[in-house]
């Protein structure tokens, strides 16, 4: 894995907080906009969010069997940021393999308000057909443009029935998570994860998709399963954090907050 502000008017009551922005799609009327919000909020390019934390320099490793061969994908925290609306994110990127041949490179974008919240402001996506070597950028997307707004990727204390947007990009990507359990647990190549957060995810731009995502506490996404697609599973082979050579062990994902400030990027 998104973008816009231009439907909100100037602050006619107290700034919305977290539960409130998550409830709809769209700032209500007589609200301010999530731009002002953040600013005054001291949004920050990084998370110690612990179901989704963002220390750069790591890298998470996925691997997964589909119909079409056995697709690996390397997420990287890098250690650049960028600009958005007016708020400094994170850059995250994601470079998906199928049977090693490159079909996606993607770089997300981040930012954490004060109150612990992770908000995802976007994404520019380049999909890369296999067979004919075809590009494309479709499903790209900023916040603050095109009538696009940040959506929350993972709330401050997510509780079970929590409903949001995870994107809100109109048209292009609108993702939406409901809290299934903050208690799961998660099997996977890399380990045994319990206390997981669990996500139902669906789009209204693809109805009959239906995906379970599982978050790790300390360590983010472990595991995603396609339900709607037959049960296929992307797991967590492998993580690589800063200052380890290799994979590092359970005891090192507890607790493990942000490697330091990254720096501006200033491509």
């Amino acid at each position: 894995p998104l973008p816009g502000y231009s439907k909100s008017r100037p602050p006619t009551a107290p700034p919305p907080s977290e539960a409130d922005l998550s409830r709809s799609t769209a700032v209500a009327p007589g609200t301010m906009g999530r731009t002002t919000l953040f600013r005054r909020r001291g949004a920050e390019p990084r998370s110690d969010n612990r179901f989704f934390p963002l220390v750069p320099g790591t890298q998470f490793r996925y691997r997964s069997e589909t119909e079409d061969g056995v697709e690996t994908e390397v997420v990287t925290v890098t250690h650049r940021t960028r600009e958005i609306a007016g708020v400094e994110t994170i850059v995250v990127t994601d470079v998906v393999r199928l049977d090693g041949k490159v079909i996606e490179r993607t770089s997300d974008y981040y930012a954490q308000d004060e109150e612990g919240a992770v908000w995802y402001f976007g994404e520019d996506a380049l999909s890369i057909d296999p067979d004919t070597g075809e590009r494309s950028t479709e499903g790209s997307w900023l916040a603050g443009e095109d009538g696009a707004e940040p959506g929350i990727i993972m709330k401050s204390d997510p509780q079970v029935g929590d409903s949001y947007n995870e994107e809100n990009a109109p048209d292009i990507a609108e993702d939406r998570a409901r809290v299934l359990a903050v208690d799961a647990t998660a099997a996977v190549p890399r380990g045994r994860y319990n206390g997981c957060l669990q996500t139902e995810n669906t789009t209204p731009l693809e109805p009959t998709v239906l995906e379970h995502k599982l978050y790790a506490p300390g360590l983010g996404l472990v595991l995603e399963i396609d339900v709607a697609g037959g049960g296929a599973r992307n797991e967590l082979v492998s993580v690589t954090r800063p200052g380890y050579d290799g994979d590092d062990d359970e005891r090192r994902d507890r607790g493990h907050g942000p490697g330091g400030r990254p720096r501006p990027d200033n491509d």
